[in-house]
């Protein structure tokens, strides 16, 4: 498996605080069958600011220690940004970084809005030639409100990625089911961890995708382990045509 979205670079944001935290992280990932892992922190989300140049850093000395400590598992760097009007600009200058210097970049929302700029910035950022990867939307308490703003999103190019966690339900039954119809409406393209420790937020993708196949079949499942390498590989993913959540049934009126 390879898990795009992770907090395992140690002591610059807030998932592994110590090279033994980031070890722990690391040994437990490989005993999920993790292979890789994109080192993701935080950027610009009002406490931390990592850039581009430190995570590349980062992510070699750890991977040196890895082979040091002969833990079968790669890192490579990416970046959790947080939405702001500067994003390209920084994708250009070198300070905010792709993912595995791909196309790809993510997305963070705040949990309780999504900017009024943020539908051109997606546009912007696709022309300038990235691809956004909204991360998380399932736990996003205005897109949950009003699934239409993220259809929209969808539907003019930008991808999505859950959390492992919310398909698993350890977050709450409300952002289990609303993690489930976004599979379903073909809303989301990735599943990854976004573990920051090994205790209250681990790892779980291994139970996240048993749930993903569980509940949607081997089709989806395996064209989600298959879009996380494209990702990696810098390559065009699987998407299906978007379709719209009806609010009223995912609040259960109907």
């Amino acid at each position: 498996m390879i898990d795009i979205h992770c907090h395992i670079l140690p002591g610059i944001d807030d998932g592994a605080k110590t090279i033994e935290d980031s070890l722990k992280m690391a040994e437990n990932a490989a005993e999920q069958g993790i292979k890789t892992i994109v080192a993701t922190p935080h950027h610009r989300n009002g406490k931390y600011d990592n850039y581009k140049q430190g995570i590349i850093s980062g992510t070699n000395e750890l991977n040196e220690r890895l082979n040091q400590e002969d833990i079968p598992l790669t890192i490579i760097p990416g970046q959790e940004s947080r939405i702001h009007g500067d994003m390209i600009d920084g994708l250009h200058k070198g300070e905010v970084a792709s993912l595995n210097d791909t196309k790809y970049v993510f997305v963070e929302f705040p949990s309780n809005q999504v900017p009024r700029y943020t539908k051109q910035l997606l546009f912007d950022m696709q022309v300038a030639g990235y691809t956004p990867v909204i991360v998380h939307p399932e736990r996003n308490s205005v897109i949950i409100e009003h699934p239409s703003i993220l259809f929209e999103f969808v539907q003019k190019g930008a991808l999505t990625q859950v959390t492992a966690a919310s398909l698993a339900g350890k977050f709450s039954k409300n952002i289990q089911k609303f993690s489930n119809q976004l599979v379903e409406a073909n809303l989301t393209h990735f599943l990854a961890s976004d573990a920051h420790n090994t205790t209250t937020r681990g790892f779980m993708l291994e139970e996240g995708y048993r749930k993903l196949r569980e509940n949607h079949g081997d089709e989806a499942f395996y064209m989600f382990l298959e879009n996380a390498q494209l990702l990696i590989d810098g390559q065009n993913v699987n998407r299906m045509e978007p379709e719209m959540i009806k609010k009223k049934k995912f609040l259960g009126l109907f």
